[in-house]
């Protein structure tokens, strides 16, 4: 069964081009595709010709440690909250109002645990935001 044909007859590519480069001229192009958003290579090729922006994709590895100390951080909040959901829980069934008095003690007590954490949180964020803002 053969492929339905395209309503817009401009946008399909039914012109091939050969073309040779030279080893540099193709190691500009191919680094230039692998640092760019591009499919392939003939779609950086297409994009030069038809002067199209490029997009040059820039990781910046000086922001991998912050952002593992987020998502630790991040866990560790998390699983704070599991606690204080637990006790919270416990808080709620329980009938005796010396055990709800320890519950709300407990609960009291691992908020305290979390206001560290979460000024870690804001510090790092501001870090991060101050180098996205300075441009």
């Amino acid at each position: 069964m053969s492929r339905r044909k395209s309503r817009d007859q401009e946008k399909i590519l039914s012109h091939p081009i050969i073309i040779r480069l030279t080893e540099s001229q193709y190691k500009k192009l191919a680094d230039l595709w692998i640092e760019s958003d591009s499919k392939s290579i003939g779609d950086v090729v297409r994009k030069i010709i038809s002067n199209r922006p490029i997009k040059i994709l820039h990781k910046d590895i000086s922001m991998n440690a912050p952002m593992e100390e987020m998502a630790l951080i991040r866990k560790e909040i998390k699983s704070i909250g599991v606690n204080i959901n637990q006790q919270t829980h416990s808080f709620h069934i329980s009938q005796n109002p010396m055990e709800r008095k320890f519950y709300s003690i407990k609960t009291a007590e691992t908020y305290k645990t979390i206001e560290p954490k979460i000024e870690r949180l804001i510090f790092l964020i501001s870090k991060l935001a101050e180098k996205w803002l300075q441009k």
